[in-house]
């Protein structure tokens, strides 16, 4: 059930987002409703905000030190 619009309709994976290409979606479980749009977690049907923001700044942080090794 979407949490956002309540809808029984079965969500949809998603297959890219914009903040985690095609595997931040599938490590965090984010799938759609295919009534509203809304995305959140699969499993536990509440929102990927906090699970976003980390993998965002891992993914970040991790970019940094490549980039940084790359350029020594």
């Amino acid at each position: 059930m979407c949490p956002h619009c309540r809808s029984a309709a079965s969500p949809r994976p998603a297959g890219f987002t914009w903040w985690g290409g095609f595997i931040g979606a599938r490590i965090l479980n984010h799938v759609l409703c295919p009534t509203c749009g809304k995305g959140y977690n699969g499993g536990s049907g509440k929102p990927n905000t906090t699970g976003i923001i980390i993998y965002s700044v891992v993914v970040g942080g991790l970019a940094l030190v490549a980039m940084a090794l790359l350029l020594r």
